[in-house]
């Protein structure tokens, strides 16, 4: 049996070129070999993976980025782990920098929290760890039932900003809703920038439905019991559209953790340039870019996305130049060295806020 020096071995679930290639520049960092496996779909669609090399008794990583196809890669990842579980894998580590379905972690309506369903079948699929980067919100990792590895990319980020941003002292670091605000204070304390907020109507409906139910009704409900008189609600109503803080003749750099859709981020653009922010950059870890994302920004008052390679965007960078991307490969490579030698990841998060 050919068993690695290392004693360890990475493998890629993807399927597709593109997503294999942060899977290379981290076996590249760690100075081993991607492990020899196929993954692809059958004429049906189903979901086929054969694992070309003995596993019996190691530690295995499984590297697998979200393309487009979120459902195909999320099947790629239970089979491939469900492989190795069954080949009789020691170990079995998945390395997911983004984390599907993130945005669904709360309940909302008659709806379901389809994060903690998919935490519960990566556990029966037979992971045993999970190291990602910047979930949506902090306590998915509380859906677990094992150990969950949380990396932050604003280390990168923030010496993007200072390195490629000229004269980032004129800054000013903008959340574009409240619920962004405990963010953007983390990169703007440690940059020694002022902070802005953006609040009002053309806002994410996100932090609206928080608790998803929308109850009572805002009518009173004369059906129920004859003797219950429920208080009347008052139906939410955003105020129009502010910016708190003084953005005039400064450059504006909106934080966020997924960039996905861009209207809110296009229309956030739109207000900080009547505020007078002559240069407008977008920092964000996960960059989904879907739909027409690519020509939006193009076609924008935004100067510059820039994204992490924790999602492939190599097609939307062709199709707009404005969007950049910071390779994170080196702290993924470091996280995956340190797990298997059982070393203290606190080094990873020196200097990392709660907030962050």
């Amino acid at each position: 049996m050919n068993v690695p020096k290392s004693g360890y071995r990475v493998f890629s679930a993807n399927s597709t070129p593109a997503c294999t290639e942060l899977a290379k520049k981290i076996t590249e960092r760690l100075g081993v070999e991607l492990g020899k496996s196929v993954v692809y779909q059958e004429a049906n669609t189903e979901t086929r993976v054969d694992v070309k090399e003995s596993v019996r008794g190691q530690s295995i990583f499984i590297i697998q980025t979200i393309p487009r196809d979120v459902n195909t890669a999320i099947m790629e990842m239970l089979v491939m782990a469900y492989a190795l579980k069954t080949s009789c894998a020691k170990n079995i580590i998945g390395v997911i920098p983004y984390f599907p379905y993130s945005k669904q972690c709360k309940m909302r309506k008659r709806g379901s929290i389809v994060c903690k369903l998919l935490a519960s079948m990566l556990a029966k699929a037979g992971l045993s760890h999970i190291i990602t980067m910047d979930l949506h919100q902090k306590e998915i990792q509380g859906f677990f039932s094992f150990p969950v590895d949380n990396l932050r990319a604003s280390p990168f980020l923030l010496q993007y900003i200072q390195e490629e941003i000229p004269d980032y002292r004129n800054a000013i670091i903008v959340a574009k809703s409240p619920s962004a605000a405990k963010r953007a204070q983390s990169y703007a304390e440690r940059l020694r920038l002022g902070l802005a907020v953006i609040h009002g109507e053309a806002q994410c409906s996100e932090s609206d439905m928080a608790d998803g139910r929308h109850s009572p009704p805002c009518v009173r409900n004369t059906s129920g019991h004859p003797g219950l008189e429920l208080p009347l609600m008052m139906a939410k109503e955003k105020p129009p559209i502010t910016v708190v803080g003084d953005v005039g003749g400064r450059i504006a750099i909106i934080i966020d953790d997924i960039i996905d859709d861009v209207e809110d981020f296009v229309a956030a653009a739109e207000i900080l340039k009547e505020r007078g922010a002559y240069k407008i950059y977008i920092m964000a870890t996960h960059g989904l870019l879907s739909a027409d994302a690519p020509r939006l920004i193009e076609e924008s008052a935004i100067d510059e996305v820039v994204v992490t390679n924790t999602v492939p965007h190599e097609v939307q960078k062709l199709q707009c130049p404005k969007i950049k991307t910071v390779d994170v490969s080196m702290i993924l490579a470091e996280a995956i060295r340190r797990i298997h030698n059982g070393e203290s990841m606190a080094y990873l998060f020196r200097n990392i806020t709660v907030d962050d």
